[in-house]
């Protein structure tokens, strides 16, 4: 599989003088669209009820269990970044770590999954999910992740929205609750201006 990913690699690397637009576009999805999704959760929370805020509540804990599963992966095997063997070209600068699985794209892609899952969702899942594939572009565009980093990115997403979601009713439903009751306490001064849903 190495030679299949290294060569896949050499083609989706950015090149020695890359232009400025695509390096821009790369830098914006590989390096910057992971912050707008704990932003765009966070406004989801203010400005919906519960059947949005149950999905949310299991992307997160999605998100939670594929970083922790990425964690284990990285403990029993360790495989090098491109620019630790030599390989292409590297426009940000990244820890030397384990690139298998992306980080970046198990985030994104959990909490799509996830999403998925869920009618009420469905559709910022699909969207979310898109803008994953522009993500791993831009992380191996980069030169910080190989493809197969990706593939396993997305494996652990998928595995890690599955427990979620086979988690007892009883168990999401009390976690649900809890969390509202925090959120009507925290924000009741705000709730009752009707600046953000009860």
């Amino acid at each position: 599989m190495e030679p299949l990913n290294f060569a896949l690699f050499s083609l989706l690397n950015g090149p020695a003088a890359p232009s400025p637009f695509v390096l821009s576009a790369a830098l914006l999805f590989g390096e910057w669209l992971i912050w707008l999704l704990p932003a765009a959760a966070v406004i989801a929370w203010l400005r919906s009820g519960e059947a949005t805020r149950g999905p949310l509540l299991a992307a997160t804990a999605a998100v939670l269990t594929g970083l922790c599963l990425n964690q284990l992966i990285g403990l029993g095997w360790q495989h090098p970044r491109p620019f630790m063997l030599h390989l292409g070209h590297t426009f940000i600068s990244h820890v030397a770590d384990s690139s298998f699985p992306s980080d970046h794209l198990t985030v994104i892609w959990c909490a799509a999954c996830s999403l998925l899952l869920q009618r009420p969702t469905r559709v910022a899942g699909t969207v979310i999910a898109v803008l994953g594939i522009a993500a791993a572009w831009g992380r191996i565009y980069l030169g910080v992740h190989f493809p197969l980093d990706m593939l396993g990115a997305a494996l652990v997403a998928m595995y890690s929205a599955a427990i979620v979601s086979h988690l007892p009713t009883r168990a999401t439903l009390a976690t649900l609750h809890c969390t509202t009751r925090l959120h009507r306490a925290v924000f009741a001064p705000f709730i009752e201006r009707g600046w953000v849903h009860d």
